[in-house]
């Protein structure tokens, strides 16, 4: 590969109205061993939820890119995230996604730690004739470089050079509070999950939630369902707003600090979201501006593995890489803690009639993520268009919309979406590029 130059890899000149990008960006096996050394483990990687690991010794298995990390509910009741690798040989401590115990114990000798990461054990220690030298290094689990948490979300980063969490999220904040204060008593995982692997690079489905471009014809199969459900044919009970109705609706972008991007869309049959059913005590809480972005479909990245999605139900998605064609993504449906049966039995049938891999939305998705990656395979042209669409539209700083919510995004735009802006691609490619050439040059992620 040629010398790491991100105007190569990311063409951004906003002064001349050009973005464009390599193709190479998701395809170079080399560029992306550099993602997994100078963005994956060199930023704040969101790693779960704090109700998910609610009680002592509570624990769940997850990635910082490609190193296993379990994060842990300490007997002290304090959280706690250390490397899934055993100090004596590196195997995995843990191998459940997620249980309850008081320590782990490596199965290939024996080496046990407890909730906290403390090694607690040592197979053979007093016979084991160690040197002297031995105890001098600690045993336990090594602990994560930083770790925080936000409105319940738990983030953490192997570098310790990383700015605080706070400051990182910035007006994403915003968004992880609209999924976080939709319930009174806070919010929760529904039991189950789903995790699969498609065929193509991790930022396909990181840029897929930002791109409304694709929606009308990735998913016409789904359009024509729901068409025939609103002519009394099928599930006639299900929720779907009437896709029709798209091009009279406001939809919108925002560009964030450090990679972090968002779209928004008006709804034009806001009876048909779930959250419309408690609304009036929702905004009691929470006032009216929330509220009624509650309402907005939303789809918003933390960079560079979390989508903050609710354009059907609200839910968390996360992206690991595997390697540079394959990526695993793991989604989450997010309810507010204690809701009532029928409501909660209203989200599940809403995520599995589209977001579920056996939905109508992901297998489009994921079956075009292939074809992607074969396309960029191919020699003959270099540089991806698919970063324009409403640009023309864009002005830098807030627009009415985000200063009436507070928010200062770096780039704003808006119209009806037939518009359907692609500018919610650039804030991560751009910061992808950032993170790429600071590591190239030897320089701090964060200076």
């Amino acid at each position: 590969m040629a010398p790491f130059d991100p105007a190569h890899f990311v063409d951004d000149r906003p002064a001349e109205g050009v973005f464009r990008v390599h193709r190479d960006v998701y395809a170079d096996p080399e560029l992306f061993e550099l993602e997994i050394k100078y963005i994956f483990e060199r930023t704040w990687n969101f790693l779960t939820l704090e109700t998910e690991i609610a009680r002592p010794h509570d624990y769940i298995t997850t990635w910082i890119g490609r190193t296993p990390i379990v994060v842990s509910r300490g007997g002290d009741g304090k959280i706690h995230a250390f490397l899934n690798a055993c100090r004596h040989k590196g195997a995995t401590v843990c191998r459940a996604e997620k249980g309850n115990a008081a320590s782990h114990v490596c199965l290939y000798h024996g080496w046990a730690y407890d909730s906290t990461g403390a090694n607690v054990g040592i197979r053979q220690r007093r016979a084991g004739d160690y040197p002297p030298s031995f105890d001098k290094d600690d045993h336990g689990l090594v602990r994560i470089a930083r770790l925080d948490s936000y409105k319940g979300l738990i983030f953490g980063s192997l570098s310790p050079d990383v700015p605080p969490l706070h400051e990182h999220l910035g007006d994403l904040k915003f968004y992880i509070d609209l999924h976080m204060e939709q319930g009174p008593r806070g919010m929760e995982f529904i039991p189950g999950r789903v995790a699969y692997t498609y065929r193509g690079n991790w930022k396909m489905q990181l840029e897929n939630g930002q791109d409304p471009y694709h929606v009308d014809t990735a998913h016409g199969s789904f359009a024509a369902v729901v068409a025939r459900r609103r002519a009394g044919q099928g599930n006639v009970s299900a929720l779907e707003l009437d896709r029709s109705k798209r091009g009279q609706s406001l939809l919108g972008a925002f560009e964030f600090a450090h990679g972090h991007t968002a779209t928004w869309q008006d709804v034009p049959e806001p009876e048909r979201r779930v959250i419309f059913r408690s609304l009036d005590d929702v905004r009691a809480r929470v006032g009216d501006i929330k509220a009624e972005w509650m309402i907005k479909q939303r789809n918003a990245v933390c960079f560079p593995n979390l989508q903050i999605a609710d354009h059907i139900v609200p839910i968390l998605r996360t992206f690991r890489p595997i390697s540079v064609d394959v990526t695993e993504l793991r989604s989450n449906v997010l309810a507010p803690i204690g809701e009532a049966p029928e409501l909660r039995a209203a989200r599940l049938r809403q995520f599995e009639d589209f977001v579920n891999p056996g939905g109508y939305a992901t297998p489009d998705d994921v079956t075009l993520f292939g074809d992607c990656q074969t396309g960029f395979g191919s020699t003959g042209f270099d540089y991806l268009q698919g970063y324009s669409h409403g640009l023309a539209e864009a002005k830098r700083g807030p627009d009415e919309t985000a200063r009436a919510a507070g928010l200062e995004p770096l780039t704003s735009v808006a119209g009806l979406s037939a518009q359907n802006t692609e500018l919610g691609t650039h804030a991560p490619l751009r910061e992808w590029a950032r993170l790429m050439r600071a590591g190239i040059e030897g320089r701090k992620a964060y200076e």
